[in-house]
C-alpha cells in the first residue's frame, strides 16, 4: 500500500504543476479552438435549416473521421512534450522511493491526464452545442439529413449511413471517446519512451507516429500497392488494420458484414502496444541517466 500511495502522490505532483501553467492553458485553448472549429460547420447547418442536434452529435461528427482525431491528438506533444518531469524536487522522490515507483507515477500521470484532456474535449463539443440540442437518445434531423444525403459528404462531416442504423449516440459516443482515448494513450506512451531513449526524442517519435497514420489513408495504401480503383474495398480494409489512426476512427470498424478490424480488436491493439510501450519505459528507467539543473 505504501507504494501505491507514493505513485500516486508523484503522479499528482504533476497535476498540480497545472497550476497557472502557460504551456497547459495553452493546450486546453487551442483544444477548445479546434472544437469550435470542427464543430462550427455542423452548428452553421443545423441554424441554417432550422433543425436541432442530439447533445452529443457535435461531438460524434466533429471525431468521426481520421483527420480530426489526428488534429486533436498533435496537442498531446505539447501536452506532454516534458514527460517525464525532471524537475528539483525529483531527487527527492528518488531518496523516499525507487525508480520504478516514480515511472509508475509518470505512467499514471500520463493515463490521467489524457483521460482529462479527453473529457475536455467531450464536454467542449457539447457546450458549443448545447443552444440547439436535445438529450433523447435518438439521432436528430440534421443527422438524418447528414447520413442520407449527399449534404454531409460536401460539408466534409463524417455522418455516415451504417453508424445511424446500427448504433444509437450513446453507445456510438462511448466508442469514440475510448477509441480516441486509447490512440492518445498510445501516443502519449511512445512520447515517454523517446524521451527516456533520447533527449527531445518524444516530439519526433509522436509526430512519426502521426505521421504514419495520416499516411495509411486508402487512397496512398491503393497507391503503393497497386490496387485498382475498382478493387478500392481491399485498400479500405488494409487501411482500417494497419494504421493506428484508422483504429481510432469509429466508421472504419466492421459491423457485421465487412472484413474490417471490429471494435474490440483495436481496443486490444490500443492496451497491448501501450503496456509494451510503459513497460519499456520501466525497463528504459533503470539505467537512465538523470541530469538535474538549477537549486
Amino acid at each position: 500500500m505504501s507504494k501505491i500511495r507514493q505513485i500516486f502522490y508523484i503522479a499528482c505532483s504533476n497535476f498540480r504543476k497545472w497550476h497557472k501553467n502557460p504551456q497547459i492553458i495553452l493546450c486546453f485553448l487551442l483544444a477548445f479552438i479546434f472544437c469550435f472549429l470542427l464543430s462550427d460547420k455542423v452548428m452553421q447547418f443545423a441554424l441554417a435549416h432550422g433543425t436541432h442536434l442530439q447533445g452529443l452529435e457535435a461531438f460524434i461528427w466533429t471525431f468521426g473521421d481520421s483527420q480530426s482525431v489526428l488534429a486533436i491528438s498533435i496537442l498531446l506533444l505539447l501536452l506532454f512534450s516534458g514527460i517525464p518531469d525532471l524537475s528539483n524536487e525529483v531527487p527527492y522522490f528518488m531518496i523516499r522511493t525507487d525508480r520504478k515507483v516514480w515511472m509508475m507515477g509518470q505512467i499514471i500521470y500520463l493515463i490521467l491526464a489524457t483521460f482529462c484532456f479527453m473529457l475536455f474535449i467531450l464536454a467542449a463539443t457539447v457546450f458549443l452545442s448545447s443552444s440547439r440540442a436535445y438529450p433523447a437518445n435518438l439521432w436528430s434531423d440534421t443527422a438524418a439529413i447528414l447520413g442520407y444525403s449527399e449534404v454531409g459528404e460536401s460539408l466534409a462531416v463524417p455522418a455516415f449511413v451504417k453508424v445511424l442504423e446500427l448504433t444509437d449516440p450513446y453507445r456510438c459516443t462511448l466508442h469514440i471517446f475510448l477509441l480516441m482515448t486509447g490512440y492518445t494513450v498510445t501516443m502519449a506512451g511512445i512520447i515517454l519512451f523517446w524521451n527516456l531513449c533520447r533527449n527531445n526524442g518524444g516530439m519526433v517519435g509522436g509526430l512519426v507516429y502521426s505521421v504514419f497514420g495520416l499516411l495509411m489513408n486508402p487512397d496512398i495504401v491503393a497507391k503503393w500497392f497497386g490496387i485498382s480503383m475498382e478493387r478500392m474495398r481491399i485498400a479500405n480494409i488494409l487501411s482500417g488494420w494497419i494504421s493506428p489512426l484508422n483504429h481510432a476512427t469509429y466508421y472504419m470498424h466492421s459491423f457485421g458484414y465487412d472484413n474490417l478490424p471490429k471494435l474490440w480488436q483495436s481496443y486490444l491493439f490500443y492496451l497491448f502496444t501501450s503496456i509494451l510501450l510503459f513497460v519499456a519505459s520501466l525497463y528504459k528507467i533503470k539505467n537512465y541517466p538523470f541530469q538535474f539543473t538549477g537549486t
